[in-house]
């Protein structure tokens, strides 16, 4: 009646973790194959440099350390409020080893979306700049780049 637990197989959009250096880079995938405990997923891997930065310079706190020693699909969110860098990631997940959350739809067409179109770069954009013209334009540009992500049914 309710719609069991779900499962991974094809389609399914999930979240996994990549260690890189010291911290670790963030994935998000739909899965392409299931073959026991491996799991075949196409998506794009991000790096939070911003916040590794940030981290390095001594200018965040615990949370911050938290985010990239221990991701998941809820803390990432506060990564992307600055720089991240991304590429395209298609690799076979072996579930004993790697992390691997299955998400909903929308929030991974959410997520996906705003590191597709750049929205970490607006929103430090946003952040950084000192109140003025210059910010009222970024503020502009992020949200106008929002509403373009946004399903308005």
């Amino acid at each position: 009646m309710f719609g069991g637990k779900p499962t991974l197989k094809e389609g399914t959009h999930i979240f996994s973790i990549k260690k890189n250096g010291e911290f670790n880079d963030f994935i998000f995938a739909v899965v392409t194959g299931v073959d026991g405990k491996k799991v075949g997923v196409t998506g794009i891997i991000v790096n939070p440099i911003g916040l590794k930065n940030k981290i390095s310079q001594g200018k965040t706190g615990e949370r911050s350390q938290e985010i990239l020693n221990h991701p998941t699909p809820d803390n990432v969110v506060l990564a992307l409020v600055y720089r991240v860098e991304s590429e395209n990631y298609a690799e076979v997940l072996d579930l004993d080893v790697d992390k691997c959350d299955i998400l909903p739809p929308k929030i991974y067409t959410m997520l996906d979306g705003w590191i597709r179109e750049s929205l970490p770069e607006f929103l430090n954009n946003v952040l950084s700049l000192a109140p003025g013209t210059e910010r009222d334009e970024a503020k502009r540009i992020l949200k106008n780049r929002m509403e373009t992500l946004t399903d308005p049914n």
